[in-house]
């Protein structure tokens, strides 16, 4: 059996969709489905059901994640929550905003309740940068444990800040080997 993800997410902007694609760098791209929520289809309802882990993202609007993110949410615990279809299996969350702080660790909050109340495993972060370690300088420069925290680039020509597409990458790469530990399955 081999190792997959989803990564289910809303991007407003873009720069939630560009750090979907640097977790599934990190996850390793051939593994890694990106599903964007506005436009399910019964092919991604199904890899989500059968994936081994599911990493959400949402950037944070007004200290919450995006209606639209909610609303897929709400769709996918309608059938899944009951049953409970998505038990035991790894889950994650990422957010990005304008600001440092911008509310992030809310947003990210309510993907980790909706993730327990699913009855999913949570994965957080493990990257230690700097202060502590100053040859890490941008790792994890937000300095979240709960999920993967970014914050939106003032150069609009590339969106993410170096530092978060870093990090978002040892963030997939710490996610696919939870999975694989959670799962059984041998590394690659």
């Amino acid at each position: 059996m081999s190792l997959s993800i989803c990564i289910p997410y809303f991007s407003g902007a873009g720069h939630t969709a560009q750090l979907a694609h640097e977790i599934a760098k990190g996850f390793g791209q051939d593994r890694a489905r990106l599903i964007d929520v506005t436009r399910v289809h019964d092919d991604d309802w199904y890899a989500l059901d059968t994936c081994h882990a599911i990493v959400f993202g949402s950037p944070t609007y007004m200290g919450s994640t995006a209606a639209q993110f909610n609303a897929f949410l709400e769709t996918a615990a309608a059938d899944r929550w009951p049953e409970p279809g998505w038990a035991d299996k790894i889950a994650a969350g990422f957010t990005v905003a304008n600001h440092p702080s911008g509310d992030k660790l809310i947003a990210l909050q309510r993907i980790q309740t909706y993730a327990a109340q699913m009855g999913m495993i949570w994965v957080g972060q493990t990257s230690v940068g700097a202060p502590v370690f100053p040859e890490r300088e941008g790792l994890n420069s937000d300095g979240s444990w709960i999920g993967l925290m970014a914050t939106s680039s003032r150069d609009k020509t590339e969106m993410l800040r170096p530092q978060d597409r870093q990090t978002a990458n040892a963030f997939g790469l710490r996610i696919a080997n939870a999975t694989r530990r959670w799962n059984n399955l041998p590394s690659d």
